[in-house]
């Protein structure tokens, strides 16, 4: 599984509009409005690398109110679980709670 973090700029009155497109692309699991630099983040969960393209260049391009992109792929992923493992390491059962 591929996962790649979009982050969008959106026109500044179509950043509603800019999201919920967004939502409706193939590929697309969760968007969010952000804060800062970017107006919008996308989480995309793709079977293969090569659906990447189709994804970002075939789709992306096509969502009207997108100003500006940057990509990102995952190396690997750390869930809440593992998170709570790693810190709890060296912390007998009642202290990592």
């Amino acid at each position: 599984m591929v996962t790649a973090i979009v982050m969008v700029q959106a026109e500044r009155q179509r950043v509603q509009e800019t999201a919920e497109a967004l939502a409706g692309v193939p590929g697309v699991r969760e968007v969010y409005s952000v804060t800062g630099e970017w107006d919008i983040v996308a989480i995309l969960k793709l079977a293969r690398y090569e659906d990447l393209d189709d994804v970002v260049t075939g789709h992306l391009r096509k969502v009207e109110g997108i100003a500006r992109t940057q990509t990102m792929l995952a190396f690997r992923t750390y869930n809440e679980a593992l998170l709570d493992q790693g810190f709890g390491v060296g912390l007998d059962e009642s202290q990592a709670r």
